[in-house]
């Protein structure tokens, strides 16, 4: 007969330290949003089933932008969500904390920054890594392409979420440059996606040879799986337009507003803002300008320009040649963006042709296209909200019911967090961002 022996005790488990680490360090929301950007949480610890971990967060400064019962983790596993809910403008810093089995823990620090509320939260949606948008083309599936006018990064968004681009492609080498294009207007035709800098001086009167560029890039595929790749570009239109508006009695004032000491977003300045191609054609381009502007123009009308070979000039570097210049009455507002769709509908997003624009007035202009049509306001838009009107992400059927167009900000001089920073100027790409807003036209 055998007699069992005493049961060895079973050996304790040694757990390790856990590990905690952040998708970003940096995160940035807005009081009242939908949708704010949320950060992953991806946790460990050895000996331990990652499902058995606690994350929770709490708020280690500034309660009154968001304290530790604003703050929500979503999600089991290694991975978890948290997100943020701003209670008020500002800046704070949020201790995100994972409690690993045997009583140990680790802690990452989130810093937080919240901008205020704006009209209509619901259909507002930011664009996250940039703040100075400046131009934005559809690529279909809800994504666009959007440009920055301070970098010549172009970035890849849903342009139904908030946050950071999809991808993102910079084509300064390909450019030959170094310095920002200064991009500032877009179209599409094909495959080819046609954008231009704005011709001008920079904003101290200085000529700076990269903001002479237009170029192509050329995309394949579509939605999230879009990719760019550079196609030519043409370094002297601006020398073009000033040689014509010459060799026409100066009617614009194209040599005197590309003068040396010329600031270009004044009334008599020079500073190309929208790019589009005219009805039914794929060679003339009309450039939309944002100054000048009255008196520069007969009768205090915006201008556009036709280049009636603009797929030529970049595809192989032929001068430009123009058409007659066409006045569009804009209520005295210059054109920030031209659009228009499948169905030949332009529209036109209307502002100020001055440099400090923001309290100033914008609108929505439904066109034709058509050199001596007039223009029919479809919305007057806000102005109290930070950031001043730039781009027009897609136009919709404009004779349909209930039209809705998503529009996009260069907020890259607006103090965002209340602190007197400028957006463009802040440390962390993940606090810069532009707005993109829907809003319906009248009918």
């Amino acid at each position: 007969m055998l007699i069992a022996g005493p049961t060895a005790p079973a050996q304790a488990v040694t757990y390790g330290t856990p590990t905690i680490a952040l998708s970003a360090s940096y995160l940035s929301g807005a009081v009242g949003a939908t949708g704010d950007p949320v950060v992953n949480v991806t946790v460990g610890q050895s000996g331990a089933d990652a499902s058995a971990l606690t994350v929770s967060a709490s708020a280690s400064s500034k309660a009154s932008v968001a304290g530790t019962g604003d703050v929500t983790v979503t999600g089991a596993g290694a991975v978890r969500q948290l997100a943020v809910t701003a209670r008020g403008r500002g800046y704070t810093n949020l201790t995100v904390k994972v409690a690993g089995l045997g009583g140990k823990s680790a802690t990452k620090t989130l810093y937080y920054a919240a901008s205020a509320a704006v009209q209509n939260p619901a259909d507002a949606r930011y664009l996250t890594g940039s703040a100075d948008a400046s131009a934005a083309v559809d690529v279909g599936g809800g994504y666009a392409v959007v440009a920055d006018d301070e970098s010549n990064v172009l970035r890849l968004y849903d342009r139904s979420r908030s946050g950071a681009p999809v991808k993102t492609w910079d084509f300064s080498s390909q450019l030959g440059v170094s310095k920002e294009v200064d991009i500032e207007g877009a179209t599409r035709i094909g495959n080819t996606i046609y954008w231009t800098g704005s011709l001008g001086n920079n904003k101290d009167g200085e000529y700076k040879a990269p903001r002479n560029t237009v170029f192509t890039t050329t995309v394949s595929g579509s939605g999230s799986g879009t990719q760019l790749a550079y196609g030519r570009s043409y370094k002297k239109l601006r020398d073009d337009l000033v040689a014509w508006d010459q060799a026409n009695g100066n009617r614009y004032g194209f040599a005197a507003g590309t003068a040396d000491g010329e600031a270009p977003k004044q009334i008599d300045g020079f500073n190309v803002e929208g790019l589009e191609f005219a009805p039914g054609s794929t060679t003339t381009a009309y450039l939309g300008f944002r100054a000048p502007l009255a008196p520069a123009v007969p009768g205090g009308k915006a201008l556009l320009v036709p280049v009636t070979n603009f797929d030529q000039v970049l595809a192989s570097g032929a001068k430009a040649v123009f058409g007659a210049g066409v006045e569009l009455d804009l209520g005295g507002l210059a054109v920030r963006d031209i659009r228009k769709n499948a169905a030949g509908q332009y529209l036109i997003l209307a502002g100020s042709g001055a440099a400090d624009d923001n309290s100033d007035p914008y609108a929505l202009y439904q066109w034709d296209g058509v050199a001596g049509h007039a223009p029919v306001k479809r919305a007057d838009l806000p102005t109290t909200d930070p950031g001043g009107w730039e781009a027009i992400a897609e136009v919709p059927d404009l004779t349909a019911a209930g039209a809705r167009v998503q529009l996009v900000t260069d907020s890259g001089s607006a103090d965002l967090y209340g602190d007197g920073t400028e957006a463009k100027d802040l440390t962390h790409p993940e606090w810069k961002k532009a707005r993109a807003a829907w809003f319906t036209l009248n009918p």
